[in-house]
């Protein structure tokens, strides 16, 4: 019994097929997840502060950072219209964790509400869960957006930061039920 060349590389071609085909899953993943970070927070690709290069600054890491990051929305915290950000308490100004999210504040999230309106058209586009510092970054958006509602000085500003800050709330409501 003869055996035909295609016999004869079958199993011994198949561990290389299946190899080359998820090494080019992981390229296409690589390249999708790059397009996703940048389409939805383009600021956070690469933040210069001073002479240090920041490379996509997030929040928290720990458990303990959440509620940190909760306890200063919670204080009087400020955005300012000059694109300042600041906590009137002054222990929690005072702490590292607070300085970067300042650099977040101020660099990464969206401040006009053409910008914000951007980030609302990405998160509809979005599919999957948000990578965990989109959420944050889309939660202090949504903070960002409750104070320029407040401060607005005319009704159509008051109802187009409504209009911002419903659908970032609904955008994260739906991205914590998975519900899409």
């Amino acid at each position: 019994m003869q055996l035909t060349s295609r016999e004869r590389s079958g199993p011994t071609m198949l561990p290389w097929r299946m190899i080359i085909v998820g090494l080019f899953y992981c390229c296409i993943r690589t390249g999708v997840t790059r397009c996703r970070t940048k389409a939805l927070f383009p600021g956070a690709s690469r933040i210069k502060r001073g002479v240090t290069n920041v490379v996509n600054p997030t929040f928290h890491n720990s458990f303990d950072d959440v509620h940190l990051l909760f306890e200063i929305l919670l204080a009087v915290t400020h955005f300012e219209t000059s694109g300042e950000f600041s906590v009137q308490d002054a222990e929690l100004a005072s702490l590292r964790k607070t300085r970067n999210m300042e650099v977040i504040c101020v660099e990464v999230i969206p401040r006009k509400l053409t910008d914000v309106f951007r980030l609302i058209s990405g998160l509809s586009n979005q599919i999957g869960h948000l990578h965990q510092d989109n959420f944050e970054r889309t939660l202090l958006t949504l903070a960002y957006t409750a104070q320029g509602m407040v401060n607005s000085t005319t009704e159509h500003q008051r109802n187009m930061w409504a209009k911002s800050f419903v659908s970032l709330y609904k955008a994260i409501k739906q991205d914590l039920t998975g519900t899409h």
